[in-house]
């Protein structure tokens, strides 16, 4: 592992210091495509989003490059995570731009289900070191852990 990442192979979670990048990993044994609804349709992301488990109070997408979305949880109302979207290629890859990065959702085809690579580039070295002292990459983790339950369901 080169001295710039850090990886925790239990959690699926590598920080790169050197492109300044948080990235995730989980599998499922789902289909991509009902992995990328899980992603895109309001009536999924509702259900999963929210780190603590309690469904969104308000959920917004527009799902169309330059479109919008925002996500508002119950735990924080003032504290919307809000973006927009500049890449949608169902059911293989997501891109949008919030809060200072670049979130990227990557799925592909694996035996048996799918493999999610989740990636947060910052824009900057400062931003990602104010990303994890914030717990962007803890909280991060519960939510797609969050997604893995709700999908087995």
């Amino acid at each position: 592992m080169p001295v710039h990442a850090q990886a925790n192979a239990r959690t699926g979670l590598e920080i790169d210091h050197r492109t300044h990048t948080i990235r995730l990993v989980r599998t499922f044994t789902a289909p991509r495509a009902e992995i990328f609804d899980a992603w895109t349709k309001p009536e999924h992301v509702t259900c999963w989003w929210d780190a603590a488990g309690e469904p969104l109070t308000t959920c917004e997408i527009d799902l169309r490059p330059g479109g919008a979305f925002k996500f508002v949880s119950k735990g924080q109302p003032d504290m919307a995570f809000a973006g927009t979207y500049s890449e949608i290629v169902p059911p293989e890859r997501l891109v949008f731009e919030a809060l200072g990065s670049t979130g990227r959702v990557l799925l592909q085809d694996i035996a048996n289900g799918t493999r999610m690579t989740v990636e947060i580039d910052c824009e900057s070295a400062e931003l990602l070191e104010q990303y994890l002292k914030m717990g962007v990459d803890v909280g991060t983790s519960q939510t797609l852990d969050n997604l893995v339950g709700y999908v087995g369901r």
